[in-house]
């Protein structure tokens, strides 16, 4: 069974970008996406996250993508404003706001390794810059950027500059300091980034999840998400092995290949890799495609049933 949560954020999409021939954002595509996962029922979309492999967009393209995705979304939008700098993070979370987006989804800046003192001066600096009314997550995926310890995350939380924390780590012992401390202190909100954690982390109270798999199977994610909140153990266990399955082939490729790949599969363009794939792994491959598609019915039978 679920624990209390004071306010549930529900499942949200963590966006892939679908690119065209040319490696330009794929507009008509976008709209297609938003289309299917609002018709799915996910709660949110999350853009420009590590899914949304941000570090290969100009600053221009997500503006833009976003300012045509909130007039055409149904669905309260989260903007990743990942960057190289505290600038350029601060130029594209004014373009977020000024498009109309719920909240901002802040990683530490990519590229170099940082200490946690710069951490929080990066963080306080760009709470303060942003003006008032902007409604910040850290965003805490150590697969893609530095880490934020638990208390770092622990000290900016409790500034009260933040709205919450997204934390995709998969360390399930962080994600319990984070509950307990929002347990105590109800004033923000604790999402899980993670797709392996995504169970385990719901029935420990979080507020919700960003999740990458919801691109794909958001039906298993919602269904799962029902089973644990209405306390149905026997199946959510169930689509939580779905879940674990599918997360296990994603895991034999490079980040995002398979996940388009099963995009794909589901009649959404998604654009080229944006590396390219050895020999064996496009074997591997073909594998997952004649996997999924014999894998696909049974998990949507079990989603609506």
């Amino acid at each position: 069974m679920v624990a209390p949560i004071a306010h549930d954020h529900g499942v949200n999409v963590a966006a892939i970008t679908p690119r065209g021939r040319h490696g330009e954002v794929d507009l008509g595509a976008v709209f297609e996406l938003i289309d299917y996962w609002c018709a799915a029922g996910v709660r949110g979309i999350a853009f420009f996250s590590p899914t949304g492999e941000y570090a290969a967009l100009e600053n221009e393209e997500r503006s833009r993508l976003l300012y045509l995705a909130a007039k055409r979304s149904r669905l309260p939008l989260l903007a990743g404003v990942g960057s190289a700098s505290l600038d350029a993070s601060l130029c594209l979370a004014r373009e977020a706001r000024d498009a109309g987006v719920d909240g901002l989804l802040l990683p530490p800046p990519y590229f170099f390794s940082y200490d946690q003192d710069d951490l929080v001066e990066f963080y306080l600096q760009f709470a303060a810059r942003a003006g008032k009314g902007a409604v910040i997550y850290l965003s805490n995926a150590p697969a893609f950027t530095c880490e934020i310890h638990v208390e770092t995350a622990l000290h900016l939380l409790s500034t009260g500059c933040f709205a919450g924390v997204e934390e995709a780590s998969g360390d399930l012992d962080v994600f319990s300091r984070l509950q307990a401390a929002s347990a105590e202190n109800p004033g923000f909100t604790l999402l899980c980034g993670s797709d392996s954690a995504f169970a385990r982390a719901r029935c420990a109270g979080a507020n919700g999840a960003v999740s990458s798999a919801a691109c794909v199977i958001p039906e298993v994610l919602i269904a799962l998400d029902s089973a644990l909140r209405n306390g149905h153990p026997e199946r959510a266990a169930r689509l939580d092995s779905l879940l674990q399955e599918f997360l296990g082939w994603l895991r034999q490729f490079p980040p995002i290949a398979g996940l388009k790949t099963a995009v794909g599969l589901r009649g959404l363009k998604t654009g080229p890799d944006s590396v390219p794939l050895t020999a064996e792994k496009l074997r591997k491959l073909d594998q997952f495609r004649e996997w999924f598609k014999a894998w696909l019915p049974a998990a949507k039978i079990l989603s609506h049933g």
